[in-house]
């Protein structure tokens, strides 16, 4: 069924993460698909002018921290370790998720979102987004 299940996640939403983490590892368990759990980080050039520190040591702090979370997120699946990778990168959701799809040749993306707030309406979700552009399967998990 599928090959390559491909779960964009916002660490700083544990909800949202769970429920679509559930729904992937379910069907990677009926399909033997690998899980591939990814985090895009904001652009580091916006906010390092913000701060007095460089950049580098700005990316290198917040690729280790999504490190950290997304290993977390992988011990709590019930999956080999052979079926889970992940990855991180910096840039906007959408972008760097379709990009990364492309990539690992992800036959599905499943991604969490929660209900339409004024917010959503006016700007749009990462979520909508993604279904929006995505050249295979998506499912939202609300």
């Amino acid at each position: 069924m599928y090959k390559t299940i491909l779960v964009p996640i916002d660490l700083n939403e544990e909800e949202l993460t769970g429920n679509a983490l559930a729904y992937a590892v379910d069907l990677a368990k009926l399909s033997g698909a690998q899980v591939h759990l990814f985090h895009a980080l904001p652009d580091a050039s916006a906010f390092a002018s913000a701060y007095s520190f460089g950049i580098k040591e700005f990316e290198n702090e917040a690729v280790v921290d999504a490190d950290k979370k997304l290993k977390k997120w992988l011990d709590t699946i019930d999956l080999p370790t052979e079926q889970l990778s992940y990855s991180v990168s910096f840039g906007t959701p959408r972008d760097e998720v379709l990009t990364l799809a492309a990539e690992i040749e992800a036959d599905l993306i499943v991604i969490g979102s929660r209900r339409p707030n004024v917010k959503t309406y006016l700007l749009g979700s990462n979520a909508a987004a993604i279904v929006r552009h995505a050249k295979t399967s998506v499912l939202v998990v609300r």
